[in-house]
């Protein structure tokens, strides 16, 4: 497959498409920016790429940043001030993150694949169907798992309701996993259909790897559901385990950046190429004391030292002298940004199988997951799984006591979610099991267990509380009469978590 360059910036210029109103049908139109397509300019080869990356930088920037922070993988430097609010918890709904968030994912990626599938139902192409589709549901599923309500059956229909009622969480869910079903039901064969080629930045036109990226999806998405839908998770999951479902064997990913301004990873862009520093993410002792306790060398893949010294977190103000050299956080401009790893695949499966499976299969899928978690930092961690292996099946422990299969699925999959911009997962997953452990003590007290949560040093919340989702954003409060007015703490836990 051709390399493909991802130059944001261009495509970026396509966002507009379906917020620009129609002027004079000319040849030349002195007063219309060629920079800024109308609506019957629009085509799918255009838009599908803008909107993929618009999810993209989403996810991989702003929400790698916020998840990296609440999942304790690094922490604010000491006397630094650039995400102190994030490390504090301290996100109103004026926030910046709170209000990009929901307005770009909505304006920019959910609007645009919206469009596409419109235009590829109409033209019966069903392989650029399945990929908007996909994509649709998996960002809109950000957006459910981080602000709970959300508009969605009334939104994304141009201008004939400015005001969409917000949806629960829960209904939408449903309705996410009925249009993928729909999708995957399409006739693949049909001579209408094309290759989107290198307008697929994940997969380059591999429809195949697109269908087990919708089943994989789905497997998340009714595993989200086992604490407040057991039965409806338990019923999809098993209909999937009867079928013989296949599921992601690699990386849904966007890859091919390069060290170029606009066409780099777009966490390192944002955190280092246009802050222009390095320094404001430091390791979080959370983190750090975990890999050092089990000698694990992820470390170095992640902080660039086999001992780095590290931030207490959430302690920005502190006056450790050790702050002054802590670790910053491991980035390139070339790292992938993951929607779903193989990794997480085969932790999901093991998972799966634990719950509502006969069993027999949990352990072969999660030393997969462990190895390729260790593979995708180019080492090898076969004697981690192995028989005394510290991370061995059915026998890994924290604070002496063994963890049960679920707890060691979650563990393994925290510490591979530090990598590929995947971070915000981690956050989902610790509200959806409550798995790392949250610590009665503080990371320096002597009682302190390593990887256990800690409550950040300078949180606003009550004591003992941790964040739990986003506020509803001013920007949509205010325009929306139909979103809620009252403002739920983000210590509360999304329909999922409940």
């Amino acid at each position: 497959m051709k390399s493909i360059i991802i130059n944001s910036s261009v495509l970026l210029l396509f966002f507009s498409i379906l917020t620009i109103g129609t002027g004079c049908k000319k040849q030349l139109d002195i007063n219309r920016s060629p920079n800024y397509p109308t609506l019957e300019q629009g085509t799918t080869a255009l838009v599908l790429p803008a909107a993929v990356l618009a999810t993209t930088g989403k996810v991989g920037a702003d929400l790698a940043i916020v998840g990296g922070i609440w999942s304790q993988y690094f922490t604010q430097a000491a006397q630094g001030s650039q995400y102190k609010s994030i490390d504090s918890y301290n996100m109103p709904k004026t926030d910046f993150y709170v209000n990009d968030v929901f307005g770009d994912l909505f304006t920019s990626g959910l609007k645009n694949y919206q469009f596409v599938i419109d235009n590829s139902r109409e033209s019966e192409d069903w392989n650029t169907y399945l990929i908007a589709t996909v994509m649709k549901a998996y960002t809109a599923g950000i957006l459910v798992d981080l602000y709970d309500k959300i508009p969605y059956s009334e939104a994304l229909a141009g201008t004939w309701n400015l005001n969409p009622k917000f949806d629960d969480g829960y209904d939408i869910y449903v309705s996410l996993l009925g249009s993928i079903d729909s999708a995957l039901n399409k006739n693949f064969s049909a001579g209408t259909n094309t290759n989107p080629g290198l307008q697929d930045l994940v997969f380059g036109g591999d429809m195949g790897k697109w269908k087990l990226f919708a089943n994989t999806l789905k497997l998340k998405f009714y595993l989200r559901m086992i604490k407040s839908h057991d039965d409806v998770a338990k019923a999809g999951i098993m209909a999937m385990m009867a079928n013989s479902t296949p599921f992601l064997t690699m990386d849904a990913a966007v890859t091919n950046f390069s060290d170029a301004p606009g066409q780099d990873n777009p966490f390192f862009e944002w955190n280092q190429r246009t802050i222009g520093t390095t320094a404001n993410l430091k390791a979080s002792g959370t983190f750090v004391t975990w890999l050092k306790q089990n000698n694990d060398p992820r470390v170095v893949s992640y902080f660039g030292k086999s001992d780095p010294d590290y931030v207490n977190q959430g302690d920005y103000s502190g006056g450790d002298p050790t702050y002054q050299t802590a670790a910053t956080f491991v980035q390139t401009p070339k790292d992938p940004v993951e929607f779903i790893s193989a990794a997480e695949s085969y932790f999901l499966q093991a998972e799966a199988d634990v719950r509502y499976g006969s069993g027999t299969n949990a352990k072969a899928l999660y030393d997969k997951a462990v190895l390729t978690a260790f593979t995708d930092l180019g080492l090898d961690g076969s004697s981690f799984v192995e028989p005394g292996g510290a991370y061995e099946w059915g026998n890994e422990k924290e604070d002496g006591i063994i963890l049960d299969p679920i707890q060691q699925i979650v563990r393994q999959k925290w510490v591979s979610f530090a990598y590929g911009c995947h971070q915000i997962e981690a956050f989902f997953d610790k509200n959806r099991t409550g798995f790392p452990l949250t610590s009665s003590v503080y990371s320096t007290d002597p009682a302190y267990v390593a990887g256990q949560f800690v409550i950040g040093k300078n949180s606003v919340l009550n004591p003992g509380e941790l964040p739990k989702r986003f506020v509803y954003p001013y920007n949509e409060t205010s325009r929306n009469s139909n979103a809620p007015q009252t403002v739920v703490p983000i210590s509360i836990p999304v329909w999922w978590a409940q």
